[in-house]
């Protein structure tokens, strides 16, 4: 097995965050410039287009949160919504299946959780390297019995 990584590490999506950060504020600044190019619009329609500008910067920043950070005492998953902490203990398997959208872990109650801060979209060696380390440090971390 290869060498664990120092902990605490940090597996997220870097490309996909690039692109959808550089997506975001394209949107917002053609946006922005198009609401003050087009002559005749009043400051309210102006407004509404910076705020969809905005709104839709803010999806994409929602949308490039996912992280799995995982340190000495266990793992926090970080989705587009929600965040859990899971005990080392907790997980019985990390799984990035050809096909997965990211990679999932099963838990020791019986059900599994998507970790999407490892997802093989554009950067499909880098998760797949990701999911091995996550899955070599479950392994190390968890007691055996």
């Amino acid at each position: 097995m290869s060498e664990l990584p120092a902990l605490p590490v940090t597996f997220r999506p870097g490309r996909t965050r690039a692109v959808l950060f550089s997506a975001g504020v394209a949107i917002f600044v053609v946006l922005t410039v198009i609401s003050l190019l087009i002559p005749g619009l009043s400051a309210g329609e102006r407004t509404s287009f910076i705020f969809t500008g905005a709104l839709l910067f803010g999806v994409l920043a929602l949308l490039s949160r996912p992280k799995v950070v995982a340190d000495d005492s266990g793992v926090t998953v970080v989705n587009i919504a929600t965040s859990r902490r899971l005990d080392w203990a907790e997980i019985v398997q990390v799984n990035l299946r050809p096909g997965d959208p990211w990679v999932f872990l099963n838990l020791s109650d019986g059900t599994s959780l998507p970790a999407m801060g490892i997802q093989p979209g554009i950067a499909k060696q880098r998760a797949i390297e990701d999911a091995r380390a996550l899955r070599a440090l479950a392994e190390d971390r968890t007691p055996q019995g």
